[in-house]
């Protein structure tokens, strides 16, 4: 028996430990980093290829706390009626100095800022909930307050800072006495915050009178959101000690620092327009710069750890601000487009019966399910005290780009309603506003091809991760011993996956677990069989291409694709369960578990089709689906079904939109639309009379409201009371669907126009 080992090392381990050695991507640095500063939580589930789901489903549904309710209902509630986005937007490019006093005396920009130092300390899933909502008004606003609440100064410090900083600082950031900014991106460094060149060198210098020792900085960075008002700001850049002032080591890596915007040689104030919103977004820069050490984050302790502390941190605001935004965008489109369909007419129908506006809406309502699914176990993730990578990866790309498509449609249905700026506006500014959250916290792009799969295959697989490791160890004999029994473990469970895909093909999932029973069952069978044909995939792509896998970028961001809506299907299960499997939510939720189903499947056959070794991806396509791909797109059916939701009251509606703000004063806009929505849908009987009426030829199909409404007095259809009600609903339906439109002296120089630059838009 002891010969078995032996041979198993001759024959099999060591010559695949050699050839894994030749073939596997290396990882740098800060690419160790960044794993290593993660977590795997429901990915590395789905990525080994037999997902648990009741592991998903025990997962502990999100909730507000008390205290967090009482600040939604109250505070929230109270800033989202101070805010005017036109206003803010196209008229002081800045929030109103009342609001800003707000945000500061009531702590919206404490959130994340433990109590012991006078913050709120919420949870992540009321952060998120509280940004949301703030979006669905003003996304200038949302921004503004998310920012702090996201990677910064507060979060670093909360994590890091030595107990002098903390005592400082953070009392200071949570009563607003100072406003943060952190500044990583520069000209030459967005996505791969690696290069920044912004250098800082360990010197003796002058501080208050004193030599002590600091760094000398130069710095240029770009895109910094509150630079422009920022007290206080956190930079990061690239260390070096040519002197060995404070060690043996020259070039110490990227280090954080927190500098008073006030000290001498901090360039600061000058604003950069994203898009025409205003949020405070500007650059930064100084040169030749003084700081004592002690200004670094963490103290001297933590000189040269700077990339671990920031990937470990920007799983915050991929996880909890910009997924905000885009669900804000589905809950405001969902409730607004919904409503809208109904109240605007075309050849005496509401629009929204038309077919191909039926089917925009559908997607925007399925959409807007999953975002919030989405959103909500994102949060639960981040609330079970994971750092999740890949997870917040995932939602930051594919919420931000269904919230792009949910605007597209949202625009589409809209028309020329939407493309009119004013205080009608609802729409507009988001639009406007969605590339922003798209392009931070990594561009999609590369967030899609470089970084789902690219490091989820390495982070979230059960072995590979530990392979690399084990073929990287300086001492072969050691690493060899490891890898040997690591590879029979992976063998095994490559083998097992080969086995159950293969047989998931001819049975249609049909003998996998399911662990609920109705119309959602097969949806858990299907998604397991996906997971199994990832697993299988995955291995294959990483043995056949090694380290080409990396630059083979369209391949990996398919494979990419197949997890994340395998993750997407996920949070649309587990919110349907949370719910109390709401029957009137099945239409959304058929249409989700459709959608992303047929993208796992679209996915796969791309990269089989494109597969850079001949004869891998046919071989693979005959071996996980060898009947064909049998996962088609939602059908017109469920899509016909969710325009109709969309456009008819109840409950259904209001929980699918409830992050949406509505307002009470008259010159809210969603409100005017809500209000017109409401009187459209109660003198729906009225006007079935009056359709009665015109078949029977008793008043005219066509012409005038006034005169077919004297027809149906004169023919007794309708009574005085019905005649009233439906001139009220018709007011308010006519007062919705206007544009705005601005005296000239608007669009004139601000030097020859001063007056008219204060003159709101008249809606025509």
């Amino acid at each position: 028996m002891s010969s078995q080992p032996s041979l198993r090392r001759r024959y099999l381990s060591d010559p695949a430990f050699k050839f894994f050695k030749k073939v596997l991507p290396p990882l740098s640095e800060t690419e160790r980093e960044a794993m290593e500063a993660g977590s795997v939580w429901w990915d590395g589930e789905l990525f080994a290829g037999n997902p648990d789901w009741r592991t998903l489903l025990q997962y502990p549904k999100p909730r507000l706390s008390e205290e967090e309710q009482a600040f939604v209902d109250n505070q929230l509630e109270t800033l989202l009626d101070m805010l005017d986005d036109f206003d803010i937007v196209q008229q002081r490019k800045d929030l109103p100095p009342e609001v800003w006093a707000y945000l500061k005396k009531e702590k919206f920009f404490s959130l994340i800022i433990s109590k012991e130092f006078g913050g709120l300390a919420f949870s992540a899933y009321a952060n998120s909930t509280i940004v949301s909502k703030i979006a669905t008004r003003s996304l200038s606003a949302a921004v503004t307050v998310m920012v702090p609440n996201s990677l910064g100064p507060g979060e670093l410090l909360t994590h890091y800072g030595t107990d002098a900083q903390k005592n400082y600082w953070l009392p200071r950031l949570a009563n607003g006495e100072d406003v943060p900014c952190f500044a990583l991106t520069g000209p030459e460094a967005g996505s791969d915050a690696g290069s920044i060149p912004d250098k800082g060198v360990v010197c003796m210098g002058k501080f208050n009178g004193e030599d002590v020792l600091g760094i000398r900085l130069t710095w240029n960075k770009r895109y910094i959101t509150l630079a422009p008002v920022a007290t206080v700001l956190g930079l990061a850049f690239k260390l070096d000690d040519p002197d060995g002032l404070i060690g043996d080591t020259e070039n110490l890596g990227i280090t954080c620092a927190l500098i008073p915007a006030d000290h001498e040689g901090v360039e600061i104030g000058e604003r950069h327009n994203p898009l025409g919103l205003a949020f405070m977004n500007g650059p930064t820069r100084g040169e030749d710069v003084f700081i004592p050490m002690d200004w670094v984050i963490g103290g001297q302790d933590y000189v040269g750890k700077g990339w671990r502390m920031l990937v470990e941190c920007l799983s915050a605001g991929r996880g909890i601000s910009l997924p905000a935004l885009g669900t804000a965008v589905g809950h405001l489109a969902a409730r607004t487009t919904g409503a809208y369909s109904y109240v605007r007419k075309q050849f005496g129908m509401n629009i929204g019966k038309f077919e191909g506006v039926a089917e925009a809406l559908g997607r925007i309502g399925g959409y807007t399910y999953m975002l919030e699914a989405a959103r909500t176990l994102t949060t639960t993730s981040l609330d079970m005290h994971e750092k999740p990578g890949i997870v917040t990866a995932i939602a930051k790309y594919h919420m931000t780009e269904l919230a792009r498509t949910i605007l597209n449609d949202s625009m589409d249905i809209h028309s020329g309603r939407a493309i009119q700026l004013g205080p009608l506006n609802y729409i507009g500014h988001h639009y406007f506003g969605m590339p922003v959250a798209i392009t931070v916290e990594g561009a999609n792009i590369l967030t899609r091809n470089l970084m789902i799969f690219g490091q989820g295959a390495t982070r979230c697989h059960p072995y590979v991760l530990k392979e690399m490791e084990a073929a990287a160890n300086t001492d072969d004999n050691k690493g060899a011993e490891e890898f040997d029994a690591l590879l029979i473990k992976h063998i095994s469970f490559a083998t097992k996956n080969v086995f159950k895909s293969f047989g998931n093909a001819f049975t249609r999932s049909r003998f996998n677990h399911s662990p609920v029973s109705g119309e959602t069952a097969d949806y858990y069978r299907q998604l397991s069989r996906m997971s199994r044909a990832l697993a299988v995939t995955a291995d294959v792509s990483m043995l056949t291409l090694g380290g080409e896998l990396k630059r083979r970028e369209m391949i990996s961001a398919r494979l990419g694709d197949v997890l994340s809506n395998l993750y997407l299907a996920s949070a649309v299960l587990k919110r349907f369960e949370d719910e109390g499997r709401q029957q009137s939510d099945l239409p959304l939720v058929h249409y989700s578990l459709q959608h992303c189903l047929n993208k796992c499947a679209i996915a796969f056959d791309g990269a089989f089709n494109n597969f850079p070794r001949k004869g891998v991806g046919s071989s693979l396509r005959a071996l996980l689906f060898p009947l064909g791909m049998h996962f088609k797109a939602p059908s017109d059916d469920v899509a016909v079904e969710i325009a109709n939701l969309l456009m008819t009251p109840g409950a259904h509606r209001e929980r699918l939109t409830h992050l949406c703000y509505v307002g009470n004063k008259e010159t809210d806009p969603v409100a005017i639309m809500e209000r017109a929505f409401e009187a459209m849908q109660s003198i729906r009987p009225i006007e079935k009379k009056m359709a009665v009426a015109a078949k029977n030829g008793q008043i005219a199909r066509k012409g005038p409201l006034a005169d077919r409404l004297a027809q149906a007095l004169e023919q007794n259809v309708l009574t005085e009371d019905e005649i009233e009600q439906v001139k009220k609903a018709d007011a308010l339906r006519s007062k919705a669907i206007q544009v705005d439109n601005f005296d000239p002296s608007w669009f004139a120089p601000a030097d020859t126009a001063s007056a008219g630059k204060g003159k709101k838009g008249k809606a025509a």
